[in-house]
């Protein structure tokens, strides 16, 4: 599988042809979406979920599809029917010849004061890669490939160490970086390599490795 990072929480996955992308949000390449045959939307924040190039991505293809959670699908489907497919935590399905299992139910506290809204990860191919969205969640099964939220309003690097340390995978990739200077990116690379207990490395933008 080639995994390769755009900007922030997207990611692009590709296996014997077929392409998934993982929450191409505005953050992210405009074209982010584009040529993927199946998309996944971890939640409805804008950074993750970007409503017109989702549409735009499913105008040019009439066989692209979408999963994610009611949130996102209720301001999808309705244009493109049977093309939007809502998931849950425990719910699992096939995309574009990837196998997903999906993993959560609720974004991570951003402050007390701020309503919870939904979130789910994806397990991809048995636990091959793992995007949480924005959550820090921890799947019931072994994850080879951790997409680590690196830095965000509602987490902090004890945090993100922490959770590489209980998800346990053999490798961590960051996302949900795009806010990070590249003044801390050395701190931050030191810091989760030698206390998170699993290979932890970096991939800049349109940056391919295989996984």
């Amino acid at each position: 599988m080639k995994l390769t990072k755009k900007s922030h929480a997207c990611v692009r996955l590709e296996k014997d042809g077929r392409v998934l992308v993982l929450d191409p949000g505005g953050f992210s390449e405009e074209d982010a979406a584009v040529g993927a045959q199946a998309i996944l939307i971890t939640h409805e924040h804008p950074d993750h979920f970007d409503e017109d190039r989702l549409r735009a991505a499913l105008d040019a293809d009439p066989a692209a599809e979408i999963w994610t959670l009611k949130s996102v699908a209720d301001q999808l489907a309705a244009a493109f029917p049977g093309r939007v497919h809502t998931v849950g935590h425990g719910d699992t399905f096939t995309a574009a010849g990837f196998d997903v299992q999906v993993h959560g139910e609720l974004h991570a506290v951003i402050h007390p004061d701020i309503p919870r809204i939904t979130n789910v990860g994806y397990l991809i191919d048995g636990g091959r890669v793992f995007h949480p969205g924005d959550a820090l969640t921890v799947p019931d099964h072994p994850v080879e490939t951790l997409m680590l939220p690196v830095m965000a309003p509602w987490n902090k690097i004890s945090e993100v160490i922490d959770y590489v340390r209980e998800v346990k995978p053999q490798r961590a990739y960051d996302i949900h970086d795009a806010l990070l200077t590249d003044l801390a990116r050395p701190i931050y690379d030191r810091q989760i390599g030698a206390l998170g207990g699993a290979d932890h490395q970096r991939l800049a933008p349109g940056a391919s490795a295989d996984v």
